[in-house]
């Protein structure tokens, strides 16, 4: 789910279909046979291919024609997470801060 190839008012939700097939995949175990990157921004794992997901999907990068302008909303939606994780931090352990973002 989420949405992709920019901002509101110009890119569209994530198709159900390529949601489903990367749940398909996960459940089924299929998505631990295939490669990853992290994701520069959040610093997750992201699959670089998955059966019946468009690879463009997979890099929200790749979806916006505007590149500086995903690293815009990237940068401000790191800056989002990380401010409101900031309230929690007292709260969790050090491995769960270590993995946060920002």
């Amino acid at each position: 789910t989420g949405w992709t190839g920019g901002a509101f008012g110009t890119g569209k939700r994530m198709p159900i279909r390529a949601t489903r097939a990367l749940l398909t995949a996960a459940l089924n175990g299929s998505l631990n046979a295939v490669e990853f990157r992290k994701d520069v921004n959040f610093g997750f794992e992201v699959p670089v291919a998955c059966d019946g997901v468009d690879d463009t999907l997979l890099d929200p990068r790749k979806t916006w024609t505007d590149a500086s302008a995903y690293d815009a909303q990237a940068t401000k939606l790191v800056h989002m997470f990380a401010e409101n994780f900031a309230q929690y931090v007292p709260h969790i352990d050090d491995d769960v801060k270590a993995a946060a973002i920002g």
